[in-house]
């Protein structure tokens, strides 16, 4: 009788443990997101950067289908390890910056997003008009979560929240 207890405990906890490991089977480290679905298209990305690594144009490509592929630390790999003459192009610190910010470094992205600003006025015409607006954007909702004392954005979602309202809230004139 004892045996047949002890057996059938045997099995409940077998079960137990089988249904709370769950039918799901590993995912791989890059989730398929946007045009990263078919993972030959990475492998071609990063073969083109290692061909050409003085390419800024491919370099962003990687580091923005990282990005899209939720791998903000594989995107700053790829950045900082790029030649010195590319990493310190204005697109490139651009892209530096976001991934900063999806890494929860919000105060280093705010830096490297005011060098962008500071590198696009030093000189007329080295940066476009799309550049610009969007490296300000980012810059004063960088300089809302900072002064919040936000590093990471995902990790305090409220605070980020109001940080992005703040820095994006307009003001009306009311004409009579």
């Amino acid at each position: 009788m004892a045996g047949r207890l002890v057996n059938g405990l045997v099995l409940v906890a077998a079960g137990a443990l089988w249904m709370a490991s769950g039918t799901e089977r590993e995912r791989a480290v890059l989730s398929p997101v946007g045009e990263a679905r078919d993972p030959s298209v990475m492998v071609g990305l990063e073969a083109d950067v290692a061909a050409s690594p003085n390419d800024d144009g491919k370099l962003r490509m990687l580091a923005q289908s990282y990005l899209d592929a939720h791998a903000p630390g594989l995107a700053l790999g790829v950045l900082e390890r790029a030649p010195e003459e590319v990493r310190t192009r204005s697109r490139v610190l651009h892209l530096y910056a976001r991934a900063l910010l999806e890494e929860g470094r919000a105060q280093d992205a705010l830096a490297v997003e005011r060098t962008v600003l500071r590198t696009c006025t030093m000189a007329d015409g080295i940066c476009d008009t799309w550049l610009i607006a969007s490296a300000r954007r980012r810059a004063d909702i960088l300089e809302e979560l900072v002064g919040l004392g936000v590093e990471d954005a995902r990790a305090e979602p409220e605070a980020s929240a109001l940080a992005y309202h703040n820095a994006t809230r307009e003001a009306r004139l009311a004409v009579r």
